[in-house]
C-alpha cells in the first residue's frame, strides 16, 4: 500500500511539474518572441508616448496590439499582470519529484558503484544527498558569480555566454562522474533549471519591482534593473531546450548508460542552444540556417557516439566456446537477477508496478526485449546499482545471447 501511494502521489507530482512547466515555458518563449518583435510604431502619438516598439497580432478569432514602453507609461494599472508563478511551481514541483523518487532511496538511484571515482563510488545513501544538494546549490553559485564578475553591466554577455558554455561541460563532466547515469542526466538538467527560476526570483521580479516603485514614485528607473532582468531573462530561453531534453532522457538508456553519456549530454546541450537560436534570430527577422544546421550536426555525432559496440566485453571468447547461450540459460539468469522488479507484481519493497512497465515474467516477454536487455546490461547501467550482484560472466552470456 505504501509503495502505491508513493507511485501515486509521483504521478501527481509529475503531472503538476509538466503542466507547470509548459506554461512558464510557453510563456517565456512567447515574451522572446515578442520581444524580438517589435517594430518601430508607426503612430507619431505613440512614439510621443514613449513606445518604443510595438506588435499587431491575430489568435483566437481576435486582434492584440502589443506596445512596449522605452520610458514610463503615463499611468501604471494597479491590475500589472507579473510572471513568476508559473516558474517558481516548476521548480518547487520538480524538487518535490526528485526528492519523492531519488532522495528517498538514494543508495537506489544516486549512488555510482560504477564510478573511476573510489570517494563517489562509496558513497552512502545519505553522503548522495547531501552531495545531490550541494551540487545544485553549487551550480546557481557559480553560475551568478560569472554572471557578476564578467558582465556586471551587461557589456560583456559575449564572453559570459562562453564561459556559462564552459561551465556546463564542466558539470555534464562532473554529474556522470558522481551519480548514476539516469540521476546524472537529470541534476545536469536541474542545475540549469534552478538556475533559471533563481534569475526570476533573485533578479528578474526584485528588478522589476523596484522598476515599477520608482515609476509610481515618479522617479526614474535604474537602468541596470533592466538591463540585468533582459540578461537574465535571454540566458533562460537558451537553457530551455537542453532542461526539457535532460528531463525526458531517463527514458533513453542509451543516452545516461554510455561511458562518454558526458560527451553525449554536453552535445545535446550545445544543440539545443544553438537551435534555440535560430528561433530568438528569426523573430526578429534574421534567417540563419546555419544555428539549426550547427544543432543537428552536434545532434548526428551524439548518434555516432552513442552507437553501442557490436561486441560488448567478454562477449567475443564465449562466442568462440559455443554457439550462443540458449533462452533457459539467459532467462534464469533474468528471472534472478532482474524479475525482483521487472515482474508483474515485483518484490522489490521500493516498486509498486515494474518500473517503465517492463517485465520479464515470460520468455516471451525476454525474447521481445532482447536489444534493450543487451544494451543496458552490457553497459553496466543494470540492474541499477548492480544491487542484484549480477557477475560479468552473466553478462557475457547475455551479450553473447541471439534469438
Amino acid at each position: 500500500m505504501d509503495a502505491y501511494l508513493l507511485e501515486f502521489a509521483n504521478m501527481l507530482l509529475r503531472w503538476l511539474h509538466v503542466i507547470a512547466a509548459i506554461a512558464w515555458i510557453g510563456e517565456s518563449i512567447y515574451f522572446v518572441m515578442l520581444d524580438n518583435g517589435l517594430k518601430t510604431p508607426k503612430d507619431e502619438a505613440c512614439r510621443k508616448k514613449g513606445v518604443f516598439g510595438e506588435m499587431w497580432a491575430v489568435h483566437g478569432g481576435g486582434f492584440y496590439h502589443n506596445q512596449k514602453y522605452a520610458t514610463s507609461p503615463e499611468k501604471l494599472p494597479d491590475d500589472l499582470h507579473w510572471s513568476f508563478w508559473k516558474s517558481y511551481t516548476t521548480w518547487l514541483s520538480g524538487f518535490a519529484l526528485f526528492t519523492l523518487l531519488y532522495m528517498a532511496n538514494p543508495s537506489f538511484y544516486l549512488v555510482n558503484p560504477g564510478s573511476s571515482w573510489e570517494w563517489a563510488a562509496n558513497m552512502t545513501g545519505w553522503q548522495a544527498n547531501v552531495m545531490a544538494l550541494l551540487f545544485l546549490l553549487g551550480g546557481w553559485v557559480v553560475y551568478n558569480e560569472l554572471c557578476k564578475r564578467i558582465s556586471p553591466n551587461m557589456e560583456r554577455d559575449g564572453v559570459l555566454s562562453i564561459a556559462v558554455a564552459v561551465m556546463m561541460v564542466v558539470v555534464a563532466y562532473l554529474s556522470v562522474h558522481i551519480f548514476s547515469g539516469r540521476a546524472a542526466f537529470l541534476l545536469t538538467g536541474a542545475v540549469m533549471a534552478t538556475a533559471m527560476s533563481a534569475n526570476v526570483f533573485f533578479w528578474i521580479i526584485p528588478g522589476q519591482r523596484r522598476m515599477v516603485k520608482a515609476l509610481k514614485a515618479g522617479e526614474t528607473p535604474n537602468p541596470i534593473d533592466g538591463k540585468r532582468g533582459k540578461q537574465r531573462s535571454v540566458h533562460n530561453t537558451y537553457f530551455t531546450l537542453p532542461v526539457v531534453l535532460l528531463m525526458i532522457s531517463n527514458h533513453y538508456s542509451f543516452l545516461y548508460a554510455h561511458e562518454l553519456s558526458w560527451v553525449i549530454m554536453t552535445l545535446f546541450i550545445f544543440a539545443g542552444a544553438l537551435i534555440r537560436q535560430f528561433f530568438v534570430l528569426m523573430h526578429s527577422g534574421q534567417i540563419k540556417p546555419a544555428y539549426p544546421a550547427a544543432g543537428v550536426v552536434l545532434i548526428l555525432i551524439s548518434v555516432w557516439v552513442a552507437a553501442p559496440s557490436s561486441a560488448p566485453a567478454g562477449a567475443t571468447d564465449l562466442a568462440a566456446a559455443s554457439d550462443g547461450p540458449s533462452v533457459t540459460e539467459v532467462s534464469g539468469i533474468i528471472n534472478e537477477r532482474c524479475v525482483t522488479c521487472h515482474s508483474r507484481e515485483p518484490s522489490h519493497p521500493s516498486f509498486n508496478s515494474a518500473p517503465a512497465g517492463i517485465t520479464y515474467d515470460s520468455d516471451e516477454n525476454i525474447l521481445n526485449s532482447i536489444a534493450q536487455i543487451k544494451q543496458v546490461v552490457g553497459s553496466n547501467y543494470m540492474p541499477l546499482g548492480n544491487m542484484t550482484q549480477m557477475t560479468d560472466e552473466e553478462r557475457a552470456v547475455i551479450a553473447d545471447w541471439r534469438e
